[in-house]
């Protein structure tokens, strides 16, 4: 069948890079509007109890985006300055969709600095604005704000947090995507040995993420999608888009060097029918880790995996048609292969080679050092990103830092309870005497003004809003005994929600993707072993990549050198992001490797240990110079995160460029050949078949 396809493709490669053109002209037209489409997602399953907590405050208790200004650089009993706030205030206070205004001079907030030269103005706008509406009035705020006669104001709050994400999203994205594909190109036409050559993966990588952004502009029409996914998905795009077109580019030459006088049809023919197997079981592979996202039941995670499968889909579509179709109309403008591989992308052979001397010794030493890299995930802390995910050039985040830094006691944001019944009720007072006397618990506020059957209550817990303490006071709250119903909601409340319902839908998101990865494998090499073993290593390397983001990112290692200020945890889902797609980019690889050496075992007759070992030097000297190449290039993708500002997506960088050089050194060069000489031919057992009678089956 995927012969045909590739007979197909070259009678109409026209006809094929015509209609990807203009997907590319529409992508490149409308696909920037999605990021007009994208919107804040909630990180939080449905029915989480701090979802349900949130939604019933929302119906007895609205409260509406709060913006905060910090009034900075003279004294704050100055006459004009007083004069100059209060005016400002009243102001602000007429301002439609406003709905109180705090500050020190007209209210009893009396919020100053402890070197008296700061001031706090806090402004809530009226529940129920849309975020159009909330953004619009915001700006009506800040520039009233900007008029207080002071030498500085910093405004800040949560509402313009998120603006200043979404647009910091977009610079990243614009910047790392345009240093990937300069850097890319330039390695590719360095390694390839020509310009068409290195020129046409990044036509494919063009054509897979216009149409991804086309994809994504429709999909937000109806599903929720975030500018993190936008910035995540289309770089994972390119990157597959040119591991899929040096793979078809490598397959190519090697059978026009093998067969020069066959026609160009059967050419690409046997190219589709070999490496394009190799890229629709890696595309299916890298979608099955995709889908195990939507296990975890999470909006944001739900989000960012529909789309990656779009990405995937759309990216392993061009690697089958446009790439073959690319290279039946410039395959004269493709140099032919070099006798021996470019000095460096032979990396692969060489540490195959070494490993396969020493097979025991390399096996246990590359394990015992992947683990080793992994023992800082025994101190990990994770945390919901906020404001300090922001650069410190962000006047949101500068805005935090004043207020935190300036002020003996800033505000932050409670915990705060829902009991279904009266304040009056009985025992509803001696409750929140318990919840004062509870360890962990700063103050405590009881609303008023609430509907009857309802009591709502602020606690402000000690250190910072969702830490260690205001977590475990959540979990203290939960389990005291009250007089009725009650609910938890808050930043804390929210963390320990999200930790909980990954850790109890970790399970089966890990059965999701390593049954239908395993299964994938198996179709591939016809063997229970192969897959067993490349899911153990690829968990290895998984384990060492999160070890490492720990050491940088939490401790702070390098953080200079990454240009970012730790913040003491990783961002919750940045190790459900890594694992997936690190996994589905891991066996991206080892469905390269492993379906050459496949080859190279089908066409030996001997089955012993020698013969096994030839098939898999064989397979990845064939291969590693592609895999090395690839490996290189994502790498080089995937750091293009790391120029960009927001420190989540740093992570997410610079643990897939991590995992990609652990698992083309260590694990593809090392591990894995080593393994496969110390089993010889029972790499290839599987139940009711002896080693000695498994079947050759033809790939392709």
């Amino acid at each position: 069948m995927l012969a045909a396809l590739g007979r197909t493709v070259h009678d109409r490669r026209l006809l094929v890079i015509a209609v990807w053109v203009v997907v590319a002209l529409a992508g490149a037209v409308f696909g920037g509007s999605v990021y007009d489409r994208t919107q804040t997602i909630d990180t939080l399953p449905e029915g989480a109890p701090a979802t349900v907590a949130q939604d019933r405050l929302d119906k007895v208790s609205p409260e509406g985006e709060r913006l905060v200004a910090v009034v900075s650089g003279r004294d704050v009993g100055a006459t004009d300055l007083v004069n100059s706030v209060t005016r400002i205030a009243f102001e602000i206070r007429d301002i439609p969709g406003v709905a109180e205004v705090e500050d020190s001079y007209t209210t009893a907030s009396r919020k100053i600095s402890r070197d008296s030269k700061s001031s706090l103005v806090t402004v809530e706008l009226k529940p129920g604005l849309s975020d159009d509406e909330a953004l619009r009035v915001a700006d009506r705020v800040s520039a009233a704000l900007r008029r207080i006669d002071a030498p500085e104001i910093l405004i800040g709050g949560e509402l313009l947090a998120e603006r200043e994400f979404g647009d910091q999203a977009v610079r990243d994205a614009a910047v790392g995507e345009s240093v990937a594909l300069v850097c890319v190109g330039l390695l590719l036409v360095v390694v390839l040995g020509g310009l068409v050559a290195g020129l046409l993966p990044l036509a494919a990588a063009l054509g897979a993420v216009t149409a991804t952004l086309l994809a994504l502009t429709g999909l937000a029409r109806f599903l929720p999608v975030s500018d993190y996914a936008v910035n995540v998905v289309t770089l994972l795009g390119i990157g597959l888009a040119v591991d899929y077109s040096l793979l078809m580019i490598a397959r190519f030459r090697e059978e026009r060097a093998a067969d020069a006088r066959a026609p160009l049809v059967e050419l690409l023919a046997r190219t589709v029918a070999t490496a394009g197997r190799a890229v629709l079981v890696s595309g299916s592979a890298v979608t099955a880790a995709l889908v195990g996202l939507f296990a975890f039941g999470d909006p944001l995670l739900a989000a960012m995996a529909m789309g990656g499968a779009l990405v995937v889909a759309l990216t392993t579509a061009t690697g089958l048609t446009l790439v073959p179709a690319l290279i039946a109309v410039a395959h004269r403008r493709i140099p032919a292969r070099r006798s021996r591989p470019r000095r460096g992308t032979d990396v692969l052979a060489r540490l195959a080679a070494f490993a396969q001397r020493r097979p025991a010794a390399v096996a246990l030493t590359a394990t015992l050092g992947l683990l080793a890299l992994g023992t800082p995930l025994f101190f990990v802390e994770f945390a919901n990103s906020d404001v300090r995910a922001l650069p410190r050039s962000s006047e949101a985040r500068q805005t935090y830092e004043a207020v935190q830094g300036r002020f003996a006691d800033p505000p932050k944001a409670p915990l705060t309870i829902v009991v279904e019944a009266d304040p009056a009720g009985p025992g509803l007072t001696q409750f929140f005497d318990t919840v004062r006397g509870q360890p962990g618990v700063s103050d405590v506020f009881v609303r008023s003004d609430l509907p009857p059957g309802v009591s709502v209550a602020d606690v402000v817990p000690s250190g910072t809003a969702d830490g260690e303490q205001a977590q475990g006071l959540v979990a203290r709250l939960r389990a005291l005994d009250a007089p009725a119903p009650v609910l938890v909601a808050g930043p804390a409340a929210e963390l320990v929600d999200a930790k909980r319902s990954v850790a109890g839908r970790l399970p089966l998101a890990l059965a999701i993707i390593v049954l239908a990865t395993g299964a994938l494998l198996f179709a591939l090499t016809r063997s229970v072993v192969v897959p067993v073993k490349a899911i153990v290593m690829n968990l290895l390397t998984l384990a060492a990549t999160m070890g490492v983001l720990v050491a940088v990112f939490q401790w702070g290692w390098a953080a200079g050198l990454l240009g970012f200020e730790p913040w003491g945890a990783l961002d919750l889902t940045t190790p459900l992001l890594l694992f997936v797609f690190a996994f589905g980019l891991s066996m991206d690889y080892e469905v390269f490797l492993l379906a050459r050496i496949k080859e190279e075992w089908d066409r030996r007759t001997s089955t012993d240990r020698a013969a096994s070992d030839r098939a898999v030097l064989a397979g990845i000297t064939a291969t590693g110079p592609v895999v090395t190449t690839a490996a290189l290039a994502i790498g080089v993708v995937f750091l293009g995160f790391v120029v960009g500002d927001l420190v989540a997506v740093k992570e997410i960088g610079v643990g897939m460029a991590v995992a990609v050089l652990l698992d083309v050194t260590v694990v593809r060069g090392l591990l894995l050949p080593a393994t496969m000489s110390l089993l010889g031919r029972w790499n290839w057992w599987r139940p009711g078949v002896t080693t000695k009678q498994a079947p050759r089956v033809p790939v392709g």
